[in-house]
């Protein structure tokens, strides 16, 4: 069953495209390792919680929007072998992180259950 690397981060507005464009050059290199696929979601339908809530997740000022990622492999195994080689790729080294990576949040799941995969 695939594994499933998610991340949530502030983005700030201007930096809308700056960060697509990050995104859409990694995920050139998270393919290419092995990924079957990169989503990035920007925040349009965010409420306030009492308690909780996405922007309150990564401390998103006014001047932010939140970004829900996630990136789906065949097997954590390919995930685990991937990491260490796209964190040495060149392509991913240097420039500015048009984000603040302090306050993003991230984690590695095991799939329950996936429509895609053939289950109700």
């Amino acid at each position: 069953m695939t594994y499933i690397d998610g991340f949530v981060v502030p983005v700030p507005h201007g930096n809308k495209e700056l960060y697509r464009d990050m995104a859409l050059k990694a995920a050139g290199v998270f393919r290419e390792y092995g990924a079957l696929r990169v989503v990035e979601c920007s925040g349009e339908d965010i409420p306030d919680g009492k308690e909780t809530d996405f922007r309150m997740a990564v401390k998103a000022s006014t001047g932010e929007n939140v970004v829900f990622s996630w990136i789906v492999w065949p097997s954590r195994q390919v995930r685990d072998e991937a990491y260490p080689k796209i964190m040495a790729d060149p392509r991913l080294d240097g420039g500015t992180m048009p984000f603040d990576g302090k306050r993003m949040i991230y984690g590695g799941f095991t799939v329950l259950m996936d429509t895609a995969e053939g289950q109700p």
